[in-house]
């Protein structure tokens, strides 16, 4: 179980969730411990390159940017905001996209 599991979880449900993420891959969109809203995906259609996405990568969960989309939605590519990619993950690992970011 990895760091977002619980919030997979509520998102999974239908839930809106908050939390501030640590790390320092997303600065320049998303700061070390900021609080982030993140809503369910209802519809993977509607995302675009850019989004930030809760999701998992070959098992890991991230919090990082669609940096490509394959396959009319079927496949996104993952990375951070420092030019790193996680790699490809397919529509149902992608759980939940950020709305908004608050100090």
């Amino acid at each position: 179980m990895g760091w977002a599991a619980h919030y997979i979880t509520k998102l999974q449900a239908g839930e809106t969730v908050r939390f501030r993420p640590t790390g320092n891959s997303m600065t320049g969109k998303i700061a070390n411990g900021q609080l982030c809203t993140v809503t369910p995906v209802t519809d993977h259609s509607k995302l675009k390159v850019g989004d930030v996405v809760l999701c998992k990568v070959r098992g890991a969960e991230y919090l990082h940017l669609i940096k490509a989309i394959q396959n009319a939605e079927e496949r996104f590519q993952i990375g951070n905001n420092k030019g790193g990619i996680n790699g490809w993950t397919s529509a149902r690992n992608i759980f939940g996209v950020c709305v908004q970011v608050e100090s």
